[in-house]
């Protein structure tokens, strides 16, 4: 099992991903890093479970992904106030584009998550595949997808 050092020390180096994840899926600072707090406890609570340490950042991307999902189950049950921030289009991202960040904030959410895993976190195919839990195929055609639908939307075509 993890110490507490250990695990601080996972933990911080994976914060920037966290927070640019929970920014894509919930659009709202506020939320995104209640989410990136929530998913950091429940990762601390069940290190015991992680086998290998090699695994700790797709591990704990898989929770956040758990979180935002039932934060946004909980957001749309009990409220739809239609206050919706701009996500990676509205961050200080050297890598993006503000018309390239809109862009990728209109795609789907599955495809969304796919591109800012592999290109904004330079996450593998198949670090992605475990951290969505999905088969290597879907994760390249889904950014096969989202590069067609990007293209079209930034007039590329």
């Amino acid at each position: 099992m993890l110490d507490n050092k250990s695990f601080e020390m996972l933990v911080t180096a994976q914060t920037e991903t966290l927070y640019h994840v929970s920014m894509v899926m919930l659009k709202n600072e506020h939320d995104a890093q209640d989410a990136v707090h929530e998913a950091i406890l429940k990762a601390y609570e069940n290190r015991g479970r992680l086998k290998n340490e090699q695994y700790f950042g797709t591990w704990l991307v898989r929770i956040l992904i758990n979180q935002c999902h039932k934060a946004l189950r909980q957001r749309r049950r009990f409220t739809d106030t239609g206050e919706i921030l701009p996500g990676i289009a509205s961050r200080d991202n050297p890598y993006l584009s503000v018309e390239v960040g809109a862009a990728i904030d209109a795609l789907p959410e599955k495809l969304r998550i796919t591109v800012i895993l592999f290109y904004v976190e330079d996450y593998s195919i198949k670090e992605i595949k475990e951290i969505l839990r999905i088969p290597e195929g879907t994760v390249k055609s889904r950014l096969n997808k989202a590069r067609a639908l990007l293209r079209e939307s930034l007039g590329e075509a």
